[in-house]
């Protein structure tokens, strides 16, 4: 009975952390989406370019969070919370003191509904951190 009470944990925990993968994921795609479409609707120069370099790293990022297992997986979902966390500390910035040069204001094309789904990607993405890290690599004992 105790073997059928933890592969029921196990299996609930698995499917929790595929769930959160599958978010994760999705905000990562929603987050370098947002940046594609500006440079389709405008913004170009050199921060067009790093919008579509955002971007690409985020499809790269969240195809990670779906593909990679054990060590790669963790590296992936580290890696995708501190370039979340990144993309909204450099738009605040932006909005605060200016980066590079380049100040933004709060009208601007979807500045708040990127402060949004940039604030809940990083949550997403910090519990599904918590929850890879805590996981025992394969072929260990807990």
């Amino acid at each position: 009975m105790t073997g059928t009470s933890h592969d029921s944990t196990t299996g609930t925990s698995t499917r929790t952390l595929w769930v959160m993968r599958i978010l994760s994921a999705l905000a990562l795609v929603a987050a370098g989406g947002i940046h594609l479409f500006l440079v389709f609707n405008g913004v170009g120069g050199i921060l067009g370019v790093l919008f579509v370099l955002n971007a690409i790293a985020a499809l790269v990022l969240a195809v990670g969070m779906l593909v990679l297992h054990g060590r790669l997986l963790q590296v992936a979902t580290v890696l995708s919370l501190l370039f979340l966390i990144a993309t909204l500390l450099a738009l605040i910035l932006a909005l605060t003191v200016g980066l590079f040069g380049i100040t933004e204001t709060w009208d601007f094309t979807l500045v708040p509904e990127t402060v949004i789904v940039e604030s809940i990607g990083i949550v997403i993405l910090a519990i599904t951190t918590v929850l890879v890290l805590r996981r025992a690599p394969a072929g260990h004992a807990r």
